[in-house]
């Protein structure tokens, strides 16, 4: 009786090799995308950054138009407050943008996310690739905005530009994962149809409340019987902790302690991803 014939098998890959793997070709596949609609992303990118910046420092210098209020040193020092607060405030729409607007559209109508998750990864693996994508494209943003934010202005006006670099590559990314958390956490915690609700509700409160126009420590004015009750009330914001380390990163002007910053920053991106995976897992299986 002869032998049984040998099956051959080659190498195999580890799991973690085989994840790493395919995170890297997720990855890869919204880069792609990216790269072919790279007109429309920095269009995206710019216009809110380039009208703030030109109305409040181009159009209300020349028209004689007050901008800053009482604590300032006139347009100047509102310029150096405004310039940190756009680059944050773009971070954080990148992440809302390329994540929680393109996730309506894949739970919704197109489905796509159905041949995302047929793939041979864990399901956290492709929520984890959406974030790394949209971090990254919150960076690139960060990027193009600062460099034009700090040009926009009258004559006479200037931004007291003043880069701290350790703070600079190791807050800005913290920043952007943070932001592509809060993308996560909506897009997957909205219903597609009611997409439109999250930008009345969560975007306008969080964008006008989170310091983008003003610093955290010019809040202390508004209390009510000697409580300081808007600036308590705003440190729910993860918006306020990424100006006010655009702040710290970008500039010499008054800023929140970054011994606060940066672990608030850390606890609000842990949360974001630990609610976004598992509403994602859910919304998935549902």
């Amino acid at each position: 009786m002869s032998a049984p014939p040998t099956i051959m098998t080659g190498p195999t890959r580890s799991v973690f090799q085989a994840s790493r793997t395919a995170l890297a070709a997720l990855m890869l596949r919204d880069l792609v995308v990216l790269r072919k609609n790279v007109g429309e992303f920095v269009l995206r990118t710019l216009i809110q950054p380039f009208l703030l910046c030109f109305v409040f420092l181009y159009v209300f210098p020349k028209i004689g138009q007050a901008v800053g209020g009482r604590g300032t040193s006139g347009p100047s020092n509102f310029a150096t407050v405004l310039v940190p607060g756009v680059v944050g405030i773009s971070v954080m729409f990148q992440g809302v943008q390329s994540i929680a607007l393109n996730m309506a559209q894949e739970f919704g109508f197109t489905r796509e996310i159905e041949d995302r998750v047929q793939g041979p990864c864990p399901i956290w693996l492709v929520a984890m690739a959406k974030v790394l994508s949209g971090a990254v494209q919150g960076l690139l943003s960060a990027c193009i905005v600062f460099p034009i934010a700090s040009v926009v202005h009258a004559a006479g006006v200037e931004a007291d530009i003043s880069l701290h670099w350790l703070v600079v590559l190791t807050f800005v990314p913290l920043a952007c994962v943070a932001m592509a958390g809060l993308g996560l956490t909506l897009g997957t915690s909205f219903e597609p149809r009611n997409i439109g609700l999250m930008f009345g509700f969560v975007i306008l409160p969080v964008t006008f409340l989170g310091g983008t126009y003003y610093p955290w420590t010019h809040l202390a004015p508004v209390k009510i019987g000697g409580f300081h009750w808007l600036q308590t009330l705003v440190l729910i914001n993860p918006l306020v902790y990424v100006n006010e380390g655009m702040r710290a990163a970008f500039t010499d002007a008054p800023h929140m302690h970054l011994y606060v910053v940066y672990p608030v920053m850390v606890a609000f991106g842990a949360l974001f991803l630990t609610i976004g995976l598992r509403n994602f897992r859910r919304r998935v299986l549902s």
